[in-house]
């Protein structure tokens, strides 16, 4: 039976920055970039796992304020990934983030522009985030708990 991978993802915005992780990729081994993002575990909530997953990668605790997209990807290394992203915002400026995951190299924030010429975890990474700046995200309470 075919069964997809439940993922989720942060897209975190401060002002024209977006909030990336460099990590080395499980399957090729390169250096690349990605949203916070990570598996669903058990007994938690979809926003629950976006929230844990940004603490996780980036050190940072917000809350998401709405679901922006649910993503279908058939990656080249042959997992077929349903990913749930989140939008968060970062108001306080003053907090850098700081991973507490060892296998994230970093955090930072990036524009659009550079994030275009970096090496991208999936092409799921640049998607959310232009689908960010065009669409709405949608009300948390869409997704039934």
């Amino acid at each position: 039976m075919h069964k997809p991978h439940v993922t989720v993802a942060a897209i975190v915005k401060k002002k024209n920055e977006f909030l990336l992780v460099k990590e080395r990729d499980k399957f090729t081994q390169q250096i690349c970039y990605n949203q916070p993002a990570g598996h669903l575990e058990l007994n938690e909530t979809l926003a629950q796992a976006a929230s844990r997953e940004l603490l996780e990668e980036t050190g940072l605790t917000l809350l998401p304020l709405g679901l922006l997209g649910i993503y279908n990807l058939y990656a080249d290394n042959g997992t077929h990934y349903l990913r749930f992203c989140f939008i968060f915002e970062m108001c306080d400026t003053l907090k850098i983030p700081k991973p507490i995951d060892p296998d994230i190299i970093s955090a930072d924030w990036y524009t659009l522009e550079q994030i275009k010429t970096l090496p991208l975890r999936s092409p799921l990474v640049l998607k959310c985030i232009e689908d960010s700046l065009h669409k709405q995200p949608l009300n948390l309470d869409t997704i039934y708990n």
